[in-house]
């Protein structure tokens, strides 16, 4: 039989993804959002690339009865929840936005969880390790205080999970700790695609190299770094979509070690904002006008993680060479020029 996900915030850049890689490896998908920071464009590219209309249900995560109603008039396996605003930079200009959303939102989906006896994979962040001592970064790597709102939900709705599964047995619940997603689907069909200003670099990258944006502002050249920009740890958005399969599976499966686990979800190797730059200029033959500008309050100097975790228990591993990834990212980026 067939087991069915609920994915929240699945018309999103992440979510969209996810859900394709579901339907491939055969769940029944049923994708939520209210398209706070995207429109329906990632939606059709998944009934595109899957040649499904899939379930799509326009609804707030922060209203509890809607939450309820979904999970009433379908039978949930799994929810993969992304349903949360997610620019550091923003969070620390507006951080009431960002605890509201994101803590209400996923407040209520483990309040339906606990009801109806779901689980529950949590998209976290690398961001909960704010500016690591020791690197690369392990599960195991102390929680340090964040240095943005957005990073300090991501560390509250892990707390979060971890105190509802230890007190309701009838949940389960995996966090993945993202480092940071970039591309598009090999298709070009869906990718990043931000209301207004892009919060994150690749989308601006890609704007700035169309033309769209003027300049791209790199956030200081001073860090202790081989050229001064911040490292991260940049992971392609098929290869993270992926893991969410494994993990999934994991949890329907019963193949859970403890009732709470945490993977962290990267390549491994760390590569810097201007090496970036660069390479996605080489790889696509394109120019991208950018300066040089003072840091950015709420980013750290460097970050990057140990994967290996992931490949044990999970047998997932990032396999897509980074210039494959801003190719695609280029990719996408003609492709909503051309519509």
């Amino acid at each position: 039989m067939r087991k069915t996900v609920l994915v929240s915030g699945g018309a999103g850049y992440i979510g969209s993804h996810v859900t394709v890689e579901l339907d491939a490896a055969g769940y029944d998908v049923i994708i939520a959002d209210n398209f706070s920071n995207c429109d329906k464009t990632n939606y059709e590219g998944v009934c595109q690339i899957t040649g499904k209309a899939l379930p799509l249900v326009e609804m707030d995560f922060c209203d509890l009865d809607a939450v309820r109603k979904l999970f009433n008039e379908n039978t949930i396996d799994a929810v993969i929840h992304f349903a949360a605003f997610k620019a550091v930079g923003e969070s620390v200009e507006d951080p009431l936005k960002y605890y509201t959303n994101n803590l209400n939102s996923f407040l209520n989906i483990l309040t339906v969880s606990k009801e109806h006896g779901c689980n529950v994979l949590f998209s976290s962040s690398a961001t909960v390790y704010g500016e690591p001592e020791h690197l690369p970064v392990s599960e195991s790597s102390q929680r340090k205080p964040c240095t943005s709102p957005y990073g300090n939900a991501k560390q509250i709705c892990e707390d979060f999970l971890r105190d509802c599964v230890k007190a309701y047995p009838q949940i389960k619940g995996i966090a993945l700790r993202y480092f940071n997603p970039i591309g598009a689907h090999p298709s070009a069909l869906i990718g990043e695609l931000p209301r207004g200003v892009p919060q994150n670099l690749v989308p601006f990258i890609t704007q700035t190299a169309a033309g769209k944006r003027e300049c791209l502002s790199i956030f200081g050249n001073d860090y202790p770094t081989p050229d001064g920009t911040c490292l991260r740890d940049y992971i392609d958005i098929t290869d993270l979509a992926k893991v969410h399969v494994c993990a999934v599976s994991r949890m329907i499966n019963g193949e859970m070690k403890k009732d709470y686990e945490i993977f962290n979800v990267g390549t491994g190797r760390p590569l810097s904002v201007m090496e970036l730059v660069t390479i996605f200029e080489k790889v696509n033959g394109v120019k991208v006008n950018h300066k040089i500008t003072s840091r950015r309050p709420g980013d750290v100097c460097a970050v990057w993680c140990d994967p290996s975790l992931a490949e044990k228990e999970l047998g997932w591993k990032a396999c897509r060479p980074i210039e494959d990834t801003l190719r695609c990212a280029w990719e996408w980026q003609t492709h909503l020029e051309s519509k």
